[in-house]
């Protein structure tokens, strides 16, 4: 099979930022690798960084009229779109060009914890918009949604040594949801990048979902993890599944009478994301083979992802990279 050009948009975020680190570490399984980047953003100093990679920078403006988007996807294979949260019906128009230009495969910006559509997560109903559209395009297509990150999913200790990689202030005590034994997918954010890579070049995920994840572990699991590496007693708060609901309740309101408040359409999604990852159990292996999606840990047996030890005995050595670090790190 002849190398293909790959085009990403949303580089310089989280996602984008792994998924571009990923494809160039394999760059020469492919023929190009492009950046495609808004006009307010083509001066900016992490576009320049992106110059100075190497990366062919595409400037486009995502909200033009379909026909310009066509054209600014010439001799484009595979569009990877790693869109900001809140932009994720943008990609619609975006589909229907690179439906046109002859895209041999998009992947709509997924890269979420597996839910089913339907009133579970918000966030995951607004790209399911998207890739309804795709396939009413029939075009060839690839979703990939991926763990919790090991970024967010360990708990403070008392010592405060691990505070530096805080991406959010959080509270002080490890809460264990819904009785803290649901079992998660968990990704390391650097990873996500190194599984796309593989996944867009394999023939069996084309007009399919897959799954990454390197460990399967409960809150439990991970609080008796983190104490016995940080050789802390760490305190716990139970978070029963009544006050799940009701928080995720006054959450929804919020945000319904505050639909442009941006702090209260984070505060909905991290509420999504309790119910559905605690209450109702939804991102496990078993459900993921359930709903249809490809396993990456099967499809990619010699690969190596950082598992969530090696990533906590990075953390407790002060050397973790902070996701999110000109936004959310902690004071």
């Amino acid at each position: 099979m002849s190398k293909q050009t790959v085009l990403l948009l949303g580089a310089t975020g989280e996602t984008g930022g792994s998924i571009l680190n990923g494809l160039l570490e394999a760059r020469e399984a492919f023929a190009s690798i492009e950046v495609l980047v808004r006009p307010s953003s083509s001066a900016s100093a992490k576009v320049d960084k992106l110059r100075a990679q190497g990366v062919k920078i595409r400037v486009v403006d995502i909200a033009a009229p379909v026909a310009e988007l066509v054209s600014s996807l010439s001799g484009v294979d595979i569009l990877i779109s790693a869109i900001d949260a809140g932009s994720q019906t943008a990609q619609i128009n975006l589909a229907t060009a690179a439906k046109e230009a002859g895209v041999k495969r998009f992947v709509p910006c997924a890269f979420t914890t597996v839910a089913p559509p339907g009133g579970v997560m918000a966030l995951r109903d607004s790209k399911e918009e998207v890739y309804q559209h795709v396939r009413k395009l029939f075009l060839p297509h690839t979703v990939i949604d991926v763990g919790y990150w090991h970024q967010i999913s360990w708990p403070r200790i008392p010592s405060g040594r691990v505070d530096y990689a805080l991406v959010a202030v959080r509270n002080p005590n490890m809460e264990f949801h819904a009785g803290g034994d649901t079992p998660n997918m968990l990704t390391d954010l650097r990873d996500i990048g190194r599984y796309v890579a593989r996944i867009i070049q394999d023939p069996r995920t084309l007009n399919k979902a897959v799954a990454t994840y390197s460990d399967v572990l409960s809150e439990r699991e991970i609080f008796t993890m983190m104490k016995e590496m940080s050789g802390e007693d760490i305190p716990t708060k139970e978070v029963t599944a009544e006050e799940i609901v009701a928080s995720r309740a006054r959450a929804v309101a919020a945000l319904a009478a505050s639909p442009q408040d941006y702090i209260a359409q984070l505060a909905a999604w991290s509420e999504d994301y309790k119910f559905s990852k605690y209450v109702r159990g939804d991102n496990t292996p078993a459900y993921a083979s359930y709903l249809g999606y490809l396993d990456a840990s099967e499809l990619y047996r010699d690969f190596k992802p950082i598992t969530f030890k090696a990533y906590l005995e990075e953390l407790l050595g002060g050397s973790v990279p902070v996701p999110y670090k000109e936004r959310f790190t902690a004071k």
